[in-house]
């Protein structure tokens, strides 16, 4: 399955640019395969992402803003997708199988 990254290309936000980069190039490096849905561009997919957050996920005060990450389901904004990534658990996390360490070509 293709990990869903949902970002806002025209966010005013700095922080929310890096974090959505920072998702984005992490899945590149690690070729783990994925789309980026740009929820300035469709109303339908901001709809969507809303639709399919958790309610427990969901922040308080406010509209989850991106970036978010699917996998069929819902899997985490920034924070949790960051703390996985540091404690090595992204595959799991992700509900991917973990990648098999290859050999380095000569």
């Amino acid at each position: 399955m293709v990990i869903r990254v949902f970002i806002a290309s025209s966010s005013g936000f700095v922080v929310i640019k890096k974090q959505q980069q920072d998702v984005v190039r992490f899945l590149e490096a690690k070729k783990i395969e994925s789309e980026e849905v740009d929820i300035t561009m469709s109303e339908e997919q901001r709809q969507w992402m809303y639709k399919n957050i958790p309610p427990e996920k969901e922040p308080v005060q406010s509209k989850p803003l991106p970036p978010r990450i699917f996998n069929g389901d819902y899997c985490a904004d920034y924070d949790s997708f960051f703390e996985s990534k540091e404690s090595n658990t992204v595959f799991s996390f992700l509900g991917l199988k973990s990648q098999l360490t290859s050999k380095e070509e000569p």
